[in-house]
């Protein structure tokens, strides 16, 4: 404000100016949101941390628990999928799931085989068998899989739980409960039986793997899909569009640097998988399938947001992309169901590919 008024040459004129930047560059942070105001993640007037209010959703409609997976109850939705599976090739784009796999934050993984064996000898015959016993987030680890229970955003005051709102409106206090969501648990999900788009941006780049902060743009959506040939593709409502970044190099061989950052989309491409593919799935070979960190410090997963809170659709993290970019094999058949476990923020599981 002051290189402004010292080049203002009536002091009124310099009083003016001065109020007018500094409503122009009010707070934008976790204790004032009014500045965010005309940031990419914030959808119309800011009467929201991120923008307008969503609920009830435009394309389910009130109370709906199922999202983006409501495309796969539409048979020309699935038919146009099963059409890609003409070659008969699959790819299992899960990873295997092990101890010194990357996870986020605290999370962990513990496998036990309790007894070893766990159970027998029975019968003359002396049979014997093992179980498992696995403590872990069970949704959100390794290949993982973000249902509409997962993000939400906090309108109200801290600890006000009418006023932290998920998909569709739901409220803290409708959803969580310490045995399981209420509402927008996995097992609401329809299985996904989608026609899958791979948009290889690390290949159109000519590199490896892309470096944790570098935001996957609409300009590299179009040149990929170019390098591809597939310029001008026509995408529909429904499809699942996977991004490879060539950041899977990193799974286990250096998990500091997998779980450090990341490279992955942000919100103008979130926008145009939302308000023009209508996405039914999206996902990556990332953890989170956002950039991290975003190029701008106020946005804390705010694509999380945009697509799960906002518009409901599924988010598919930490996927293997490598053997369809290799072959490639750039649609496909992809096949996911979230597996029904009541209550669940996520789902873990191997999705796949069959080109």
């Amino acid at each position: 404000m002051g290189t402004i008024s010292r080049y203002c040459l009536g002091g009124a004129v310099g009083t003016v100016m001065a109020l007018t930047a500094g409503a122009a560059y009010a707070a934008c942070d976790d204790k004032d949101y009014s500045g965010c105001a005309g940031k990419p993640w914030v959808i119309g007037k800011a009467e929201t941390p991120i923008g307008e209010k969503w609920w009830p959703n435009k394309l389910w409609g009130a109370g709906d628990e199922a999202g983006s997976t409501n495309w796969y109850t539409k048979p020309e939705v699935v038919a146009r999928a099963v059409a890609e599976a003409d070659k008969g090739k699959v790819y299992a784009l899960g990873r295997p799931y092990t101890a010194d796999m990357p996870l986020f934050g605290t999370r962990k993984f513990t496998l036990r085989i309790p007894g070893a064996p766990t159970g027998g000898p029975y019968g003359a015959n002396k049979v014997i068998w093992h179980d498992e016993f696995l403590a872990t987030e069970i949704g959100q680890v390794g290949t993982q899989f973000d249902g509409l229970g997962h993000i939400g955003v906090v309108i109200g005051g801290a600890g006000d739980k009418d006023n932290m709102r998920y998909y569709n409106g739901f409220t803290e206090t409708e959803v969580a409960s310490a045995n399981g969501l209420l509402k927008l648990g996995t097992e609401k999900l329809h299985p996904i039986v989608a026609r899958g788009i791979l948009i290889d941006v690390a290949g159109y780049k000519g590199v490896e793997a892309m470096e944790a902060g570098q935001e996957i743009t609409m300009a590299d959506v179009r040149g990929a899909l170019k390098k591809q040939g597939m310029e001008g593709y026509k995408f529909m409502p429904g499809d699942g569009v996977f991004f490879r970044t060539g950041w899977g190099k990193h799974w286990i061989t250096d998990n500091a640097k997998y779980n450090g950052g990341e490279p992955g989309i942000g919100a103008e491409v979130a926008r145009w998988l939302s308000d023009e593919v209508q996405a039914g799935v999206f996902g990556a070979d990332t953890w989170a399938t956002e950039v991290v960190p975003n190029p701008d410090p106020a946005c804390a997963f705010c694509v999380h947001q945009h697509m799960l809170v906002r518009h409901g659709i599924v988010n598919q993290e930490n996927m293997n992309l490598d053997g369809p970019a290799a072959d490639k094999a750039y649609t496909f058949l992809y096949m996911y169901s979230p597996s029904p476990i009541a209550g669940a923020t996520g789902s873990m599981g191997s999705p796949v590919a069959i080109d």
